[in-house]
């Protein structure tokens, strides 16, 4: 068989090809990409001020009914647990020994009335007969000293006789208010003691009824400022609306009334009490309920709002977000939040009017880096976030929610 030689120059020259083109220059590779990210432009928002605060609930009026004789009870007029009137009667306590002392008192009435007649008929005859010398000066002193002392023996009979009709008044334990009466301390056939003060039943008014919340000594110190300067109105039209959160978090269907703030704080908590009333026709608020209330201060037509998911929080806990600065480069922000509205915090301090922040690609971001800022495409915030604060100004919200064209032109 024969075998064909391929030329030696081929070969080389092949070989030389090869060489040249792995000894050639190398291709660079592509700059990186500047990343994009999603930004808001904040601008001042009208948004409700809301402060939100613990509290229990307490009965309007609360009467302790207790005995104010001595004696037996004769019988309970009342079912526990049902509403009662004022001057409704609760209570029979045995009346018989007052009867019997009312009964001396009119007869020692009567006695002392009688003799006040003689001695006033006597005092009279004796200045006819001083006048004549018929009698010495001393007896119509001494006729006139009777009467006065007769007159003063009506007196004290007529006082006794109040004081036994009183008392057997007091057999008759009425309830001195309108209200819910509770449970029965005592029973028919009980003795009770007006020294002891002897606990019978208690009615509570709970229709208003008010609602104590714990307010900080610092907030609290705001509050009485912004009623004293008028901002915070507790009377009128514009009196301050509260409403209630319920224990099972479900909201309370009437609206309450800002009342008061305590001028005493508590040295243990530091904490001061603001009582706020409201309607309970339907009995839905008892005494003791713990409640949460927000009450409504007004509106801050200059807040400004950051969606939450542009601010994350340190290592300290402390609010930050990052901001696109006009060389598009990104800076951290230190912020003072006062509390949400809506989807968004609401910021006090770390940001301006008109400052861009991140609130899409914050992975990619990082502080003194170049980016591309577009306008962010967040939804709509649901209309019942903003329903669920109470606010009025809800719409104002939405609308920073959906970015500005001014930032997609960043």
């Amino acid at each position: 068989m024969r075998v064909e030689r391929v030329p030696f120059r081929l070969i080389s020259a092949a070989t030389a090809a090869v060489l040249l083109a792995a000894c050639g220059p190398k291709q660079s590779a592509p700059p990186p990409q500047t990343p994009e990210v999603g930004v808001v432009t904040v601008q001042p928002t009208a948004v409700p001020v809301v402060t939100e605060l613990p509290g229990r609930t307490s009965a309007f009026l609360v009467a302790q009914v207790r005995a104010r004789v001595d004696g037996i009870v004769l019988r309970r007029e009342f079912t526990e647990g049902s509403q009662v009137k004022a001057g409704q009667r609760l209570y029979k306590i045995d009346p018989a020994p007052y009867i019997a002392t009312l009964n001396n008192a009119k007869a020692t009435l009567a006695k002392a009335q009688a003799n006040l007649v003689s001695t006033t008929a006597q005092a009279n005859r004796y200045k006819v007969l001083v006048a004549a010398n018929a009698v010495s000066k001393q007896d119509y002193d001494n006729a006139v000293a009777a009467e006065g002392q007769a007159a003063a023996d009506v007196a004290a009979g007529k006082a006794a006789v109040d004081t036994a009709q009183i008392n057997l008044g007091y057999t008759d334990v009425v309830s001195p208010v309108s209200g819910q009466v509770g449970i029965s301390q005592v029973t028919p056939g009980a003795y009770v003691q007006a020294s002891a003060a002897t606990l019978m039943a208690t009615v509570q008014t709970l229709d208003p009824v008010y609602v104590d919340l714990t307010q900080s000594s610092l907030d609290g110190l705001k509050l009485r400022r912004d009623m004293q300067e008028g901002r915070l109105k507790t009377t009128g039209p514009d009196a301050a609306r509260v409403s209630l959160i319920l224990e099972d978090g479900r909201t309370y269907s009437e609206k309450g009334k800002l009342q008061f703030t305590d001028v005493t704080v508590d040295q243990g908590t530091g904490s001061v009490t603001v009582r706020a009333i409201f309607k309970n026709a339907d009995r839905v608020l008892l005494p003791g309920m713990f409640v949460r209330a927000r009450i409504d201060e007004g509106v801050n037509d200059n807040a400004l709002v950051v969606p939450q998911v542009g601010v994350t929080h340190d290592q300290k806990g402390q609010p930050t977000a990052l901001v696109v600065g006009n060389d598009n480069k990104v800076a951290l922000r230190q912020l003072v939040t006062s509390g949400t509205y809506g989807s968004n915090w609401v910021v006090e301090s770390g940001l301006n009017p008109g400052d861009r922040v991140i609130v899409q690609g914050t992975d990619k971001a990082k502080p003194g880096m170049q980016v591309k800022a577009v306008a962010a495409q967040l939804p709509a915030t649901p209309a019942s976030d903003a329903s669920a604060q109470g606010a009025p100004a809800a719409s104002g919200a939405a609308q920073m929610a959906q970015p500005a064209s001014a930032a997609s032109g960043a």
